[in-house]
């Protein structure tokens, strides 16, 4: 460690890199810090007022990692198809579970979702996808995720040294520990699944906590979930998707990409039947829900859109919304009388 910081001082071009190389631990990798696009980003970083050596001795302190770049080239939303993807959160212990935390903190969630205007279930559902509630959040130093990203999976690179930029401003105002902070492998944190830029953007402090803590207050974990989706533009109390049959219309050509390009009155027109009371001029898109049997179709709303700002996938959309019934539907059963 001596070494490390001594070299550190120096200043000298390469000095962090001789530094991590002193300290590399056997069976441990390190980034080569002479790399050219490492030293362009310790140039920003410097710009946005880190001191060069604090960079650096950050940056030494990751660890490669191949499998993320495996995972990457695999997510679930691309390789499964809605009825398999659907089973996956659709499940009576997730369900229950979800019940559970409702009734744990019934009286903290719903304050929260009335003050942000966010229907409670729609939060619980966000949790129960991304993490099961807190089970699962993510076994990957963060450092070492980002920074894998950012410098060896060029498709992204862009992207994550920005999220890496933010991860590390985070640390450096003491809200995260470089070293100790956990997530998934594209550095989503906490029971949320924050991405850096959004933890610094919409992560509140409701409960009781110092700061902001996506790990273990759910008055923080509630109230960042349902800043985020009213933030996008979430509509209080309006539906998320709506059931439709493709009747007379013509088979949908698949969006590339997540727009609310169609109108209720456009899809009618063309002979689609959708079962909802909202007027023609609704904006919407076509949603794809094949069954296992058979193809389907549903009709995402304005909420639909905003629930892909938190996660692209139309797949993980639909998953939040049913998910999000199911529990409404177990939590009135478990109140009856």
């Amino acid at each position: 460690m001596l070494l490390l910081l001594s070299l550190l001082l120096t200043g000298r071009p390469g000095a962090a890199a001789e530094a991590a190389a002193g300290r590399t631990l056997p069976g441990h990798t390190r980034f080569d810090l002479a790399r050219a696009d490492i030293n362009a980003f310790v140039d920003h970083l410097v710009t946005q007022g880190f001191q060069r050596d604090q960079a650096f001795a950050l940056l030494a302190r990751a660890e490669p990692q191949p499998k993320i770049i495996e995972a990457m080239s695999r997510p679930a939303e691309k390789s499964l198809q809605w009825w398999e993807y659907r089973a996956r959160f659709l499940n009576a212990e997730r369900i229950d579970a979800g019940a559970r935390l409702w009734r744990e903190h019934r009286e903290l969630l719903d304050a929260i979702a009335m003050e942000r205007r966010v229907q409670p279930e729609i939060i619980l559902g966000i949790l129960g996808v991304e993490t099961f509630f807190g089970r699962i959040t993510g076994r990957y130093r963060v450092l070492d995720a980002l920074t894998t990203l950012a410098f060896d999976y060029p498709p992204r690179s862009d992207y994550f040294r920005q999220e890496l930029e933010q991860f590390l401003q985070l640390t450096r105002a003491g809200e995260l520990d470089a070293d100790a902070t956990l997530g998934s492998y594209a550095g989503a944190m906490g029971v949320a699944q924050f991405m850096p830029s959004s933890f610094q953007h919409y992560a509140v402090r409701e409960g009781e906590s110092t700061h902001r803590d996506l790990w273990n207050d759910w008055g923080d974990i509630f109230g960042s979930v349902a800043n985020y989706l009213q933030q996008h533009g979430w509509e209080y109390g309006e539906a998320v998707l709506a059931e439709a049959e493709l009747g007379s219309a013509p088979e949908p050509i698949p969006a590339v990409n997540v727009t609310l390009s169609d109108t209720l009155g456009a899809l009618r027109g063309r002979g689609m039947q959708v079962h909802t009371l909202r007027d023609d001029a609704t904006p919407c898109l076509i949603v794809p829900a094949p069954s296992q049997s058979a193809m389907s179709y549903r009709v995402g709303f304005r909420n639909f859109y905003v629930i892909t700002r938190y996660n692209r996938s139309p797949l993980y959309a639909m998953a939040v919304n049913d998910l999000a019934q199911a529990i409404v539907e177990r939590t009135l059963a478990a109140d009856a009388p």
